[in-house]
């Protein structure tokens, strides 16, 4: 029985693009750099932010007296929706990323006390940099509050609720979206209380009787 032909290794995709081993670096003296491109990397975001191009750029790790300098330059687009008139849009962001990442063991392999520096950048135990959260936050922080299509986007029509720049939006006085037709058969209880109603035979006989005692 013939054996077939060996299978060829696929290969691995790397679940960790932006984790960088820096054992090397450490050990070298001050100045010494590391210099990382960082191309067609995609990370998960919080607050239902969703990339619409990849994250690409360069990264450059500098050996410090107590750890490493991270300098980041990087650049990606949000997949988003316009302000005005709700259409999917893209928007690019540029990162610019500077802080200091210190190591969490000693040289003798002991944990270092974080109580003095509690929100610094750390190495993890295996001198590794992980600067996947930094740029995530640095997505959330490069965000923008309202962004727009264009500068000069009209919105939407407040008749119709289409965006203004298609269809005549020439509605008479009178016409109401039909989405908001129910809003008007709606009265507060208060209102419908108070409100006199259809006025009836009864009503008119009733309110003459009124009229009489009152002029006597």
């Amino acid at each position: 029985m013939s054996r077939g032909s060996p299978r060829r290794r696929q290969p691995v995709a790397d679940l960790r693009p932006l984790t960088w081993n820096v054992a090397a670096l450490l050990s070298e003296p001050l100045g010494s750099t590391r210099d990382h491109d960082v191309a067609g990397v995609t990370i998960p975001l919080p607050d239902d932010l969703r990339l619409d191009d990849p994250i690409q750029g360069h990264v450059r790790l500098t050996r410090t007296n107590r750890g490493l300098l991270v300098t980041a330059a990087l650049e990606a687009s949000l997949d988003a929706e316009c302000s005005r008139c709700l259409r999917a849009i893209e928007v690019p962001i540029e990162l610019r990323i500077e802080e200091e990442a210190l190591p969490s063991l000693d040289p003798d392999g002991q944990p270092i006390d974080r109580a003095g520096e509690p929100d610094i950048l750390r190495l993890n135990d295996h001198h590794e940099l992980e600067l996947e959260p930094s740029v995530a936050d640095a997505i959330s922080l490069a965000e923008p509050i309202a962004p727009v299509c264009r500068p000069d986007c009209p919105g939407l029509c407040a008749v119709c609720g289409e965006p203004m720049e298609t269809g005549d939006h020439r509605h008479d006085e009178d016409e109401v979206d039909p989405r908001l037709a129910a809003l008007l058969d709606f009265r507060p209880a208060e209102q419908a209380e108070s409100s006199p109603g259809p006025v009836t035979d009864e009503r008119r006989a009733r309110s003459k009787v009124d009229g009489r005692t009152a002029t006597r």
